[in-house]
């Protein structure tokens, strides 16, 4: 496992801002201590226990997997701690706002995984660079939990052919695989240990495993961008505010939660979802399920 990167003085070490614009992602930063890590998993866990069954208006799957920033405090403060913007101002510059958050969680022992992909793919902003993916673990991703893989340099590439294969073993919304084949020999394993966190580009080819180990594997990851991204594809779209000023203005801005679940945070949570499906869902030949009604699965997935 390489060396992990720290930040000098808050600043992203320009070796590794190069290193970014050349393979596509870099790995890993050490943005919270092991003992953070845990809390924050704790905190995650403890939300699963006292929500899972609660009469909540979507599955608790779905308040985690979408815009989780939007309902869930302890998720806004994570995405906008200072050592991870410190982290992601080195590749996006000082005016930085959060476009999504969600958890991605593998069961122990599960055959769940992350197809082959590129993310801008279904985003609705084109090709921009005006956007990079942190993605922070909260337990050990290693190659048997099933951690992220890389091709290096695939940023360079446009949004490449893709299928929707609507796996039920895939944790993507619509199963999203890329239609090209890409050797093992040409994947980079991203193993992150808890409080580490990778950055790539929504055009870098990326995927993950099945979780054979023993321990769940649970990643946070936070799409940002920079003010000069824009939504193509639908009417409206939504970020939070992180840092710096948004002086573009192609985003509708809303304010952290103060508190879980509460009553606004839902309706707002309903409105974003409703205008970023008209993005996501665009040529499905099937409902998409986490921007769609259906029935309350397991949160833990």
């Amino acid at each position: 496992m390489p060396k992990p990167i720290s930040l000098e003085d808050g600043t992203l070490p320009k070796e590794e801002r190069d290193a970014y614009w050349r393979d596509g992602f870099i790995f890993p930063i050490q943005v919270f201590s092991e003992k953070e890590a845990e809390s924050l998993r704790n905190e995650l866990e403890q939300l699963e226990q006292d929500w899972l069954t609660a009469d909540l208006p979507h599955p608790l799957l779905q308040y985690k997997r979408i815009n989780s920033n939007c309902v869930l405090p302890f998720a806004a403060r994570t995405a906008t701690d200072p050592r991870v913007l410190d982290a992601v101002e080195g590749i996006l510059g000082p005016d930085i706002l959060i476009w999504s958050a969600e958890f991605f969680i593998k069961e122990p022992r599960t055959t769940h995984i992350v197809g082959t992909h590129q993310d801008l793919t279904y985003w609705g902003m084109g090709e921009t660079s005006d956007q990079v993916t942190a993605w922070i673990a909260l337990s050990p991703a290693t190659v048997e939990s099933g951690c992220m893989d890389f091709v290096a340099g695939s940023h360079k590439n446009p949004i490449l052919p893709h299928n929707d294969t609507f796996s039920e073993n895939n944790l993507l919304s619509r199963g999203q695989e890329i239609a090209v084949d890409v050797a093992d020999k040409d994947k980079t394993p991203i193993e992150l240990q808890p409080g580490q966190m990778s950055l790539h580009h929504g055009l870098t080819i990326h995927g993950s495993g099945p979780n054979s180990s023993d321990d769940r594997r649970i990643g946070f990851a936070i799409r940002y961008i920079n003010p000069n991204a824009k939504q193509l594809r639908a009417s409206r779209d939504y970020a939070m505010l992180a840092r710096g000023v948004d002086r573009s203005g192609h985003f509708l801005h809303f304010a952290p939660p103060t508190r879980i679940f509460s009553p606004e945070s839902l309706r707002l949570f309903d409105e974003i979802r409703t205008a970023r499906a008209e993005a996501l869902t665009e040529g499905a030949e099937q409902s998409v399920g986490l921007y769609n009604e259906r029935h309350k699965d397991d949160a833990r997935k």
